[in-house]
């Protein structure tokens, strides 16, 4: 769902990394390994520059054959998945408290993609959305 593919680029001593769908995300790593793991932050950062200003996701396209993919953390695809269900039902974050019965401060660390939120609180939103969170091990 939030799979997007990657671009490296040899340069120099690094290898740049740069992401089609998300041209905010841009980072570099000393070797291909070290530039995937980066490519993990810097699209995680990103995307929260697009939540918080309330902006769409971007829709990942698909990867050539053989393109690396980055995506985020478990936590943070759950959050993004309440944030974009937010955006297609056009629930804003008053609502989604009205919703929950919670404080606006909750809502706002709940779509942090840099706070630790209990999984608990993102099934909550997602059902308030009329949404469930569903987790696969692959």
């Amino acid at each position: 769902m939030f799979d997007y593919p990657v671009t490296l680029t040899p340069d120099g001593d690094t290898v740049l990394v740069t992401f089609a769908d998300v041209p905010e995300a841009i980072t570099f790593g000393a070797d291909e390994d070290e530039a995937l793991l980066q490519a993990v932050d810097a699209l995680e950062t990103a995307l929260a520059f697009y939540i918080e200003a309330r902006k769409p996701l971007p829709v990942p396209s698909q990867a050539a054959v053989g393109q690396p993919v980055v995506r985020p953390s478990a936590l943070e695809c759950a959050k993004l998945g309440v944030y974009r269900a937010m955006v297609e039902q056009g629930v804003r974050k008053a609502e989604l408290a009205r919703r929950l019965g919670w404080h606006m401060p909750q809502v706002d660390r709940l779509l942090d993609l840099g706070h630790a939120s209990r999984f608990e609180h993102i099934e909550a939103a997602a059902r308030a959305l009329g949404r469930r969170v569903e987790i696969t091990v692959a």
